[in-house]
């Protein structure tokens, strides 16, 4: 017995620095990976079609991303009700920083609008950096008499029910954006949702509908050719593009703020170190003036931020959204 124990205390003391020598190896390989990041290219799931503004956005910073860190950055579409199958792709990667998501204001109204998502945008994503902010334009037909937003409010308090305004599909940004309108301003109207926006703007210019609601690059080509007039904007100052045009607080809704946003998350779990050094790259890219003025023809206003600002705006807009699709009464999906 006595000749034994030595040679068990040698054994265990030779497993036990096995054990310590595979961990420390384990620590330096993965503290080099992080200090080589990017060593490969990085996937950014966008889940969005192609040729949209947050596919087009990404696609922008991404090519200049990707020459500020050495690896470029490809840009996969997933789209899908929800945004389930771009998060799961995500969700399920190795959080490493090599599979990216571009998150949206789309993925906070999904919160409360969907009866169950099987993802946390709180808890299963890391944030990184915004990569743009946006409003809406509130347009009227050229040819109609509703020339201001107070125009228009006046008709509404006069007329219940009586006014049609024309979005996107229902829980999007833009359909939201007009329930809101409705409950902030206290008045009664019709909001016709649409396919898409080509259909939203035929819709005006035949005059089915006498008010409409998108995204600026959404209008970009009615409002130059003077077939639309912009009587407001929705955010809380007014738009880089349409100086001379008030925000929708500004026509007299007070407290009324619509601003839709783009950014870019990783799995929850990954590295400190990737994630600083993916905001770093983010803050230097977004602000070159070519990319700011690539964003802003699209009226996008170019503006990176730290991932506790980005948590922040996704968890204050969740519970924003929540209260609107309440107060509109409209269905869970």
């Amino acid at each position: 017995m006595t000749h034994r124990m030595p040679r068990l205390t040698r054994l265990f003391t030779a497993i036990g620095f096995a054990a310590l020598l595979g961990a420390t190896v384990l620590s330096a390989s993965v503290a080099h990976a992080q200090s080589n990041y990017p060593a490969r290219p990085i996937r950014v799931i966008v889940p969005f079609a192609a040729g949209g503004v947050a596919d087009i956005t990404i696609r922008i910073v991404a090519e200049s991303l990707g020459n500020k860190m050495g690896q470029r950055f490809i840009v996969e579409n997933m789209p899908g009700a929800g945004g389930v199958a771009a998060a799961r792709a995500v969700t399920s990667s190795t959080p490493d920083g090599y599979t990216l998501a571009l998150l949206s204001n789309g993925t906070a109204v999904s919160v409360p609008l969907f009866k169950s998502l099987p993802f946390d945008p709180v808890k299963d994503f890391a944030p990184i950096s915004s990569i743009g902010f946006f409003d809406f334009v509130v347009g009227t037909n050229a040819e109609s008499p509703y020339k201001t937003l107070p125009d228009l409010i006046k008709f509404a308090r006069e007329n219940p029910g009586k006014l049609n305004v024309g979005t996107i599909s229902v829980g999007s940004t833009q359909n939201l954006s007009a329930a809101l309108l409705k409950s902030s301003a206290g008045i009664d109207f019709q909001i016709v949702p649409y396919r898409g926006t080509p259909e939203v703007i035929v819709g005006l210019l035949r005059k089915d509908i006498d008010v409409m609601i998108d995204n600026y690059v959404g209008v970009k080509s009615a409002l130059q050719d003077g077939k639309l007039t912009p009587v407001a904007t929705t955010g809380d100052a007014r738009s880089v593009i349409l100086k001379d045009v008030p925000t929708v607080a500004e026509g007299g809704v007070k407290g009324y703020d619509v601003v839709s946003w783009n950014a870019l998350f990783a799995p929850a779990a990954t590295p400190p170190e990737v994630i600083a050094k993916l905001n770093a790259g983010l803050r230097e890219v977004l602000a070159m003036p070519d990319v700011k003025q690539k964003l802003l023809d699209l009226g996008i206003e170019a503006r990176a931020g730290s991932p506790e600002e980005l948590k922040a705006r996704l968890v204050d807009d969740i519970a924003k959204w929540a209260k609107v699709i309440e107060q509109a009464g409209i269905p869970k999906q």
